[in-house]
């Protein structure tokens, strides 16, 4: 059994790498999807039917499954044995900061939602100042994965 898992750990990990970079890449996009909307385009009209389809397609078919298979294919990695150290400093804060990071998920899909319902949405500089927080809990995480602080 040990060594399937053994031989399995490469490619768990290449797509949890793969998975990681998809999610990543929407949470980067979808809140400047929302400064475009919010300065651009409102709340009423044909693009803002555009971007709220762009927005929701975003959501469901790239952000919510590449989270879920960023969650299950780390999982996989976190419970092989050898790989994570429980006992040091990094696994705590990476596990905090990618909790933080599907929190930050959350918030976009609540955001999603405000734009849908015609409101109250935020300015495009708070969306332009939360565009910062994926980038800044991705540098925690991938310190702690590699460097192992």
């Amino acid at each position: 059994m040990y060594d399937f898992i053994i031989y399995l750990y490469p490619w768990i990990k290449a797509f949890h790498i793969m998975s990681v970079i998809a999610w990543m890449a929407a949470l980067f996009y979808l809140p400047r999807l929302f400064v475009y909307h919010a300065e651009q385009v409102g709340l009423k009209g044909e693009t803002h039917q555009l971007f709220q389809t762009m927005e929701y397609r975003l959501l469901k078919i790239i952000m919510n499954p590449a989270m879920l298979a960023t969650w299950i294919l780390g999982l996989c990695l976190a419970i092989i044995p050898g790989i994570v150290d429980w006992g040091a400093i990094w696994p705590w804060t990476k596990l905090f900061s990618i909790l933080s990071m599907t929190a930050f998920h959350g918030w976009l899909a609540g955001q999603r939602k405000m734009f849908a319902n015609g409101g109250p949405i935020k300015t495009g500089r708070n969306y332009r100042v939360m565009n910062e927080v994926p980038t800044l809990l991705m540098v925690i995480i991938v310190l702690s994965a590699v460097v192992k602080f």
